[in-house]
């Protein structure tokens, strides 16, 4: 069995192209509205999602069938239509990264289960041994990694640039970074939730900065 490379990749910008416009085709475009791409849809129907993210110019729809050349200059492709020889011209034609819904071998990249918690995104993959337990795993992570922690990421994105500037002394300022990423902070986010948690570490960085050595 060959391994994916794993990757996050940074859609801003560039231009993708859906093929398909089913509810499967909707959940693809609707990750792709997340992540900034230029989404462009090709299908003669789509659904009453897709149609709201027309009305919202999020994407173009062009109301027809795949034509050849439909795929010039996309940096990303995902195939899901229901008619798999258009599946099949599609990954022919794809110049870059292309996945073909239900068809890995067609593809050159797989969408892995995702959990979300902005800006955290856990992805999980069994490289299509097995989608479903993919989506077991998935499952599981979601009960262990409740949505606080997004909340909690913000927060020390914003707690970080502070001690990069506030705490002058690098001992310190490397031990409340460390401390406040620790295994007993991801505990206590679960316990005590988001707002005792950001509570202590504010307090514990007034401390720090009122003690400051320069």
């Amino acid at each position: 069995m060959s391994l994916y490379y794993p990757a996050f990749i940074s859609l801003k910008g560039k231009k993708c192209v859906v093929v398909g416009g089913g509810r499967v085709a909707e959940r693809k475009v609707s990750q792709l509205v997340s992540a900034g791409g230029v989404i462009k849809v090709i299908s003669p129907v789509i659904t009453e999602g897709l149609r709201k993210h027309k009305a919202k110019r999020k994407i173009i729809h062009i109301e027809r069938r795949y034509q050849k050349g439909d795929l010039r200059g996309a940096f990303l492709v995902i195939a899901a239509s229901s008619d798999k020889e258009v599946n099949n011209s599609v990954s022919a034609d794809a110049e870059y990264l292309v996945n073909v819904i239900d068809q890995p071998e067609l593809a050159n990249f797989i969408a892995p289960a995702v959990i979300s918690r902005e800006p955290l995104a856990i992805a999980v993959s069994t490289s299509g041994a097995s989608p479903a337990f993919s989506k077991t795993i998935r499952e599981e992570l979601e009960q262990l990694y409740p949505s606080d922690i997004g909340r909690f990421l913000r927060f020390m994105k914003k707690m970080r640039e502070k001690a990069l500037k506030e705490l002058l002394n690098k001992c310190d300022r490397e031990k409340f970074l460390k401390t406040t990423a620790s295994k007993q902070t991801l505990e206590k986010l679960r316990s005590k939730g988001f707002t005792i948690v950001k509570n202590e570490i504010e307090k514990s960085f007034d401390a720090l900065r009122r003690n400051k050595v320069g």
